[in-house]
This record gives C-alpha cells, structure tokens and sequence, in this order.
C-alpha cells in the first residue's frame, strides 16, 4: 500500500522467487520419492528462469520434506508450474506424498558473505518495496464445458447454497464470482487467511460437491474428485493464479458492479498480456476519474482473465473498460490480443470496433456472492 493508501499486490516487479513446497510422505515412500525427485529436478534445471532448487528432510519427523527453489522472476516460475509438461513431471510424486503445500515469496533482503550489503550486486533481483496488501488472497480456476451444455451448467452453478463462510479462527471465505464465456468457466475466490485452508473447506462441503458431481458429465476433461490423483490432476490444469492486484486509494464508491473481461493472447503471450494489463490498471488506480476502481489479472499460458469494479455502465468509458486508456494502447492490446480467438479481428482504431471488444470480452454474469450473501 502506497501513501496513498492505494494496494498493489504484483508478479511482475522483477524481484526474485523464492518458491518452498511443503511435503508429509507415506511411511516407506522415501526412496520411491527420491527417484521421482531426482527425474523432476533434472527436468526443471533446464526450465528457463530456474536458479536453483534443494531437498531437505525434517530432522525432527523423517515423513516431512520440503523442496526449495529460487526463480529469476516470478513469471517464469507461473509459466512453468502452470504448464502440462509440469503436470506429467510431477505426476510420479503423487503416490509417495499424502500432503503438499506451496508457498511462493519475493527475495526482499539477502545477506551474502562474498558481497557488501550495500553493494550492487547485493541489491540486484531484491524486491525494491515493501508491499501492504489488504489481507485477502485471490485464486480462479477455469476449465471448459462440452458445447451446448453451457446453459445447463449455468443454472446449476448458479443455484448451489453458499457453504459456511468462517472455515477457522483465522480464515474466511469472503467473496465467490463466476463467470462464463462461450463454454469457459471462471470460478474467483477471495480468501481472508489461508487460501488453501478454505479451497478444502469449501471442497468439502456437501452442497458444493452435489454441485461438483452435477456437472460432472458436461466437462470436457474427465475428472473423479473421490479419486486424489484425478482431483489433484483436474485443480492443476485448472489453476489461473491473480498475477496482479490494484485497488485505489481513495474511498470506494457506491453502486460498484463486479466484471470479467476475457482475453485470449496471441500464442505465446499471454504474459506480456498480463504484464500490459497490470500496469494498465496501475495507472488508473491513481486516476481520480477512472471508473475502474480495482483489478485483478489472472493468467495462465495464453488466457488472460481481468477482474475489474467498476462503476456505471462498462460501454460509458470502453477504453478505461477494456484496460486501454492512452495514446498507443488499443494497437499494443491488438498486438497482444488473439482477435480471432474472441471475434474481433482488424483494428482497434475505431470506436465500432472498441464496443465490439468490449461486448465480446464481458463474460457471463452467473453469480457473485460476498460473505454477507452466505
């Protein structure tokens, strides 16, 4: 948070990664894990962006584990961990481990006996700022539908009865929204506490899995959550992580409506589509005359999904709308953006062509529930 009061949660400010994965074995899986290990660190060693990585075993419980890398940037660890190639290289590990937890942080100070701490080399790659976030944690998945379902499974996601919004003393579910476009889900959850700690408590809950079960036939990737590995599988190829999150500083309006705009990448960049968009709503996070008053970019490989409150009516502002407020921005978003992909192609120089977007972007309101709705 700036003095502003303004908050900015980001992947894109080039510091570091420090990524510590928390694993509880099976008693007598070690060796069966080590061998998986070894075939994974060979494989992500070679990963662009990969600095280094170490096993550790507790030396107070023999079945705890933890790997820890560190990673350029956080994009291209996102890039991997979100990639198919990860999915299959990890996949031997899944029957050796009964638990994991991830836990990703910037490298804010580091203390190096071969550098002087105010040397420049002591300082490259470290977060420059301390960031002050507003206490929640936000996550998406998305997955596809089988066309023609798309009505079907909306009534179906739409009717579930919210589970209980206090999961423990410390964690809360505070806002559900989903959206559709075509025959694509986005499921968006923001979290007071521990993310993972709700997305099992809310995964638990009876309605939630009727609901899970009900539309179960129309995915069009096969999934069995009684199964582990299947489930595990399904949430991994699932994820969109928020890459970027800003809200303004100043007080937050009356009347904000909630929107997801949808934008698929040209092949290949859907992380500089993201990166655009993050500074983007940067910018208008310190315009008083913005209509956006917060966002967040989620991403994974080429789909973009940006989460904005606004207020009025998105088509009053499409530029402010659509993130592309500013001399040479609608032609950066066309170098950036799948136009085919979406049913915009030619040029964003017009103001047809702008309402178009905006009208094809805007996803499918099916339901936003906030914790006082539960």
């Amino acid at each position: 948070m700036t003095t502003s009061g303004r908050i900015s949660q980001s992947a894109f400010d080039g510091s570091r990664l420090r990524v510590i994965l928390l694993l509880d074995l099976y008693e007598g899986a070690q060796e069966q894990f080590l061998d998986a290990y070894e075939h994974m660190r060979n494989k992500v060693a070679s990963v662009p962006g990969h600095i280094s990585d170490q096993l550790c075993q507790s030396i107070e419980n023999p079945s705890q584990w933890l790997i820890t890398s560190e990673w350029e940037s956080a994009p291209p660890f996102l890039a991997w961990v979100n990639s198919e190639e990860h999915v299959e290289t990890v996949r031997p590990m899944h029957s050796c481990v009964r638990d994991t937890r991830s836990m990703r942080y910037s490298i804010i100070r580091e203390t190096r006996p071969d550098r002087p701490l105010t040397s420049e080399a002591a300082t490259a790659g470290l977060q420059s700022a301390v960031r002050v976030g507003d206490g929640v944690a936000r996550h998406a998945l998305t997955f596809t539908v089988k066309p023609g379902s798309e009505s079907k499974v909306a009534e179906l996601l739409a009717g579930y009865q919210s589970p209980k919004a206090q999961v423990d003393d410390t964690t809360r579910l505070r806002r559900t929204s989903l959206f559709m476009h075509g025959n694509r889900v986005v499921r968006a959850v923001e979290v007071e506490g521990d993310l993972l700690a709700a997305l099992r408590h809310v995964a638990r809950q009876p309605e939630v899995r009727a609901v899970e079960e009900a539309i179960n036939p129309y995915l069009e990737q096969d999934r069995d959550l009684t199964d582990p590995d299947s489930a595990r599988v399904f949430f991994t190829r699932a994820a969109l992580p928020a890459v970027h999150h800003v809200a303004a500083g100043r007080p937050e309006p009356a009347g904000l409506r909630r929107h997801a705009l949808y934008y698929p990448a040209v092949r290949g960049r859907g992380i500089d589509l993201a990166r655009f968009l993050a500074q983007q709503d940067e910018a208008a996070a310190d315009d008083p005359d913005s209509p956006v008053h917060a966002s967040t970019v989620f991403q994974r490989d080429d789909i973009v999904v940006r989460l904005v409150d606004v207020t009025g009516e998105l088509d009053l502002d499409p530029l402010a709308a659509l993130g592309i407020k500013g001399p040479g921005k609608a032609a950066e978003l066309e170098r950036l953006l799948d136009g085919a992909a979406i049913g915009v192609e030619g040029a964003l120089d017009s103001e047809r062509n702008l309402n178009r977007l905006l009208a094809h972007a805007d996803m499918l309101h099916v339901t936003d529930r906030s914790a006082a709705d539960s």
